[in-house]
């Protein structure tokens, strides 16, 4: 696989959700979000529109989660009516890659991926998504949702538990030649080193929440970083989209949570107001948006793209 810039925002995003529910179908419902004090451009209240040349990709959502069991089918026809072309489909148990596998085998939207919620220490669960990675290699995008999580751990020698298990998906990693998908919950400068200090070659930080100056070590490292529509009320990740790259970001929904509203379930439909934010954050057009990030997936993803 061969590897292959920052302007201020003060306007407003508008975004639309569909059929979200909180454990029952609910009323469609609309809000905008204010970031500063200009109004909004009109022509970004509409809904998005279809039929665009360049594809979106969703890079880290959770669709064997319970809040999509009821309509899965129709959360998908959602996301292709926006314009994706996948969705990387991430794993925080061996139970939910077993389930991933079977959703890809029937929805052509999904691209599976294995991993371990960072908060799981059970190393005989590590060894068990292990074994099932290797036995299901030719079939997976990626290894994750793998990490470090210090919000939640907060025990020095959970930490080193913590690290020991990120190592050995490191590893595994390498071994077979698929990226990592990474949760880096308060815990992001220590998971950039150790990322560097173990030789990981192809990284997606998710919903990276540290400071973008930590951020620019792992850009430098030749690691992704993964932008949720959360962003439009997210100062720490407005700057994180102003000051690096765009050839390093990535967009994702991490569905159902991060979404606009916190209060309702988001899903990867969603995923343009997280391209629209990233083009006014940038200074660029959400098509250019759109052809920039989802090379840069096919880059980190091949596999999906296959």
């Amino acid at each position: 696989m061969a590897r292959t810039r920052r302007r201020r925002c003060s306007r407003r995003w508008g975004w639309t959700s569909t059929t979200q529910r909180s454990g029952r179908r609910g009323s469609t419902r609309s809000a905008r979000w204010s970031i500063g004090p200009r109004p909004l451009r009109r022509s970004w209240r509409a809904r998005p529109e279809t039929g665009r040349a360049v594809a979106l990709f969703d890079a880290h959502a959770h669709l064997a989660a319970p809040e999509f069991a009821d309509d899965l089918p129709e959360v998908l026809a959602r996301a292709q009516s926006v314009g994706l072309c996948g969705i990387v489909t991430v794993g925080e148990t061996l139970a939910d890659a077993e389930r991933i596998l079977d959703l890809a085998d029937r929805h052509p939207l999904i691209r599976p991926a294995a991993g371990l919620y960072p908060t799981i220490l059970d190393r005989e669960a590590v060894e068990a998504v292990v074994a099932f990675a290797r036995g299901h290699a030719d079939r997976l995008v990626a290894l994750g949702e793998v990490g470090l999580d210090r919000w939640a751990v907060k025990t020095e020698a959970e930490w080193r538990v913590q690290e020991a298990i990120l190592t050995r998906f490191v590893a595994l990693s390498d071994e077979l030649d698929l990226p990592l998908n990474i949760h880096s919950r308060s815990a992001g400068r220590h998971a950039i080193a150790l990322l560097k200090r173990c030789g990981a070659r192809w990284v997606l930080l998710h919903a990276f929440d540290g400071k973008a100056s930590t951020a620019g070590e792992g850009v430098a490292a030749g690691y992704y970083f993964s932008i949720p529509p959360s962003v439009v009320r997210s100062p720490q990740k407005q700057k994180l989209v102003r000051q690096l790259p765009l050839e390093r970001l990535l967009l994702e929904t991490d569905s159902p949570v991060l979404g606009p509203d916190p209060t309702i379930r988001n899903e990867p439909a969603n995923i343009h107001v997280a391209c629209r934010a990233v083009a006014e954050l940038k200074g660029v057009s959400p098509d250019d948006v759109r052809q920039v990030t989802t090379d840069n997936a096919r880059r980190l993803f091949p596999r999906a793209f296959a």
